[in-house]
């Protein structure tokens, strides 16, 4: 990836849809990306290639002119992008805190078995960074460890 997020716009609604078929597919081109977004929903390929041209001009995607076919990639990755966007709604309604948005948000939708354990494995994990003085933080080496 090639930006640093914290220097990139927060996405639309629709640039989000188009950077989650580029984090699933990318590399892509402008036809796989409207292919893509039209098995959910109907669009026309001039609003795709319009909307990934803005998005180019704003650095949310590179795109690639090597070819006749231009292919476009996420500048940012999904994990990045999460982050920037969760911060942001952090800061924004729950003063900064962390642990609020959580609460606020397992509160809205009751999280399964597996989802609680992970969470409790993130935690520990958390606690022993801290306990160890790490600046490492623990959402990172979940995600570290998952993929």
């Amino acid at each position: 990836m090639t930006k640093n997020s914290n220097s990139l716009p927060r996405p639309t609604e629709s640039e989000l849809e188009l950077l989650r078929i580029l984090w699933d597919k990318q590399p892509a081109t402008v036809r796989e990306i409207y292919d893509a977004l039209n098995m959910e929903r109907a669009s026309g390929y001039t609003t795709v290639l319009k909307l990934l041209q803005i998005m180019t001009a704003k650095g949310l995607v590179v795109r690639d002119e090597a070819n006749r076919a231009h292919v476009y990639r996420s500048a940012i990755s999904q994990d990045a992008m999460q982050s920037k966007i969760l911060k942001d709604l952090s800061v924004r309604l729950f003063s900064g805190s962390a642990t609020q948005l959580a609460l606020h948000a397992l509160a809205m939708e009751p999280a399964s078995d597996a989802e609680l354990d992970e969470i409790r494995a993130l935690l520990m994990r958390n606690s022993s960074v801290r306990s160890n003085g790490t600046t490492e933080t623990a959402v990172t080496r979940s995600r570290e460890m998952k993929g």
